[in-house]
């Protein structure tokens, strides 16, 4: 790696000076150069090349290069979320290209520092991957590299079995039930203040009352018992504490659940972060930074960005149009009651009350949505059909993809079903001694996908490694309810009574 040239950095200077004028708050923005294998390097250690080792990131880097070398794709710039931000800029690119890289950047960094989802991540995760580092290397020269590395997929398998709401709640103490019995307080209604029985104690207190109040002071105290008191959708933190781990199997374990923990809200933001920066490395490049002999040349790189491919949805594009929808709904006054009782066809298309909101209300969005969020208030029926979106579906008999429906509703149903838990199963911890033997009981929230049985069964193969004993999950399948089971040796699936629901 290698500090910027003088006239790098000269053009660092120019465009922090034009995100500042816009406004943009950013941390100080720290750029490297860097050479084609140094950039697949850092991206296949995901930003971090201070990160423990492992063969999968060796195995990303090899498909990197080989990506670039073919001509297939392009790595044009890496940001890393910490304070200060570290940013790479690749050797060779134009000058056109490396002042759409750092508008970009500064989108980017601006995003990290305002948006709530981060609020909670580790800005100094430099140091943090580093000392994970050198933890997994000792471990792996006192177990051997084989054996730590196979635990290490094991954990990968599961580092998106984490509850992504718990860094917005209070911290919570682990209460364990006194070990002498205590009595259960019936709570018998007193007819006389000044007497435990009375005549009337009969009918105030009836046995049947009294039976009932008795079984469900039993249930509140087999509640406390339980673990998890209640189903717990953090699974990593779940074993953290319960898994009956070795001293090595519980410091890799807590690694890799504190990096899932700090890529999350990369993954719950990743269109609302990719948009705004297209969207400011747009304005900074067409407003301020690009000269007249340079406009063919951002054009195709700003176009390359935003392109759509087949068979797949872009952030870059989604994100920066939906920024400038709202802007422009903003600007016009295209919001609340009066605009959204308006039926008339040409009064919404003329509309225009000149409120000059529209740069507020993008950071204030910038500020405090996510993905799901930001689909579900600001994709509306307007801007999906001004920009022709679709459902679509594989023809078995050609096996082309063909436009299933235009319709609105269905349309963000589903992607707001991609998004919502990154189109990942909702899966809760239930009990951790369940029959009295020990096994651990998981339960599936279903929303309308059934699991894929053979991600099922794999699954519950790598938690059975951590919990070592039987593991089983709650599911529906083909509408009936069924428990998968793995207890070390075989998969075993039967029906079940009724289908589990969240309490």
């Amino acid at each position: 790696m290698a500090t910027l040239t003088k006239h790098l950095a000269e053009l660092q200077a120019e465009i922090e000076g034009y995100a500042l004028e816009y406004g943009l708050d950013f941390f100080t923005t720290i750029y490297e150069l860097v050479d084609y294998r140094q950039m697949s390097e850092i991206a296949a250690y995901e930003g971090f090349p201070v990160r423990y080792p492992h063969w999968r990131f060796g195995m990303e880097y090899d498909r990197m290069m080989k990506s670039q070398t073919y001509g297939l794709s392009k790595i044009y710039e890496l940001v890393i979320n910490t304070d200060p931000c570290y940013a790479y800029l690749l050797e060779g690119n134009s000058l056109v290209d490396q002042k759409l890289v750092m508008s970009h950047v500064y989108g980017h960094c601006d995003f990290f520092k305002h948006n709530r989802f981060f609020s909670h991540t580790d800005r100094r995760m430099i140091d943090g991957m580093a000392n994970h580092a050198t933890r997994v290397r000792r471990h792996m020269d006192r177990q051997g590299i084989d054996k730590v590395e196979s635990f290490i997929d094991v954990c990968h398998s599961l580092d998106n079995l984490i509850d992504p709401w718990l860094p917005f709640r209070k911290p919570q103490q682990m209460r364990r039930e006194p070990s002498v019995e205590l009595p259960i307080n019936i709570g018998r209604l007193s007819a006389n203040a000044d007497s435990e029985r009375s005549y009337l104690d009969d009918y105030i207190n009836p046995p049947e009352f009294i039976e009932q109040q008795r079984k469900r002071a039993e249930l509140e105290r087999e509640q406390r018992r339980k673990i998890p008191p209640q189903p717990e959708r953090d699974l990593l933190g779940f074993l953290l504490l319960h898994a009956p781990l070795d001293p090595w199997e519980a410091d890799v374990l807590g690694i890799i659940r504190e990096e899932a923990y700090y890529f999350l809200p990369q993954r719950q933001t990743k269109i609302m972060n990719e948009g705004w920066a297209t969207y400011w490395h747009s304005k900074l490049m067409t407003t301020r930074a690009l000269r007249d002999d340079e406009l063919i040349d951002y054009a195709e790189a700003a176009s390359g960005v935003t392109a759509m491919g087949p068979n797949q949805l872009n952030p870059y594009k989604i994100g920066v149009e939906l920024y400038r929808d709202i802007e422009d709904r903003w600007n016009k006054g295209k919001f609340g009651k009066q605009w959204d009782e308006c039926d008339d066809r040409q009064a919404r298309d003329d509309w225009d009350l000149r409120l000059n909101l529209g740069k507020s209300k993008i950071f204030e969005v910038r500020r405090l949505y996510n993905d799901v969020t930001f689909i579900d208030e600001f994709f509306t029926l307007e801007f999906c059909r001004r920009n022709r979106f679709f459902t679509f579906v594989e023809n078995r008999r050609s096996g082309r993809h063909e436009i299933e429906s235009r319709e609105f509703k269905k349309i963000k149903h589903t992607m707001l079903q991609q998004l919502t838990n990154f189109g990942q199963p909702f899966i809760y911890v239930v009990d951790a001694n369940h029959l009295n033997r020990g096994e651990l009981l998981l339960a599936h929230r279903h929303e309308g996908v059934d699991l894929r049985l053979n991600y099922a069964r794999d699954t519950l193969r790598n938690l059975v490694r951590i919990w070592r004993r039987p593991v089983s999950i709650l599911t529906t399948v083909e509408d009936k309810p069924k428990r998968i089971r793995f207890d070390g040796t075989e998969i075993q699936i039967t029906d079940e009574p009724a289908a589990w629901r969240l309490p």
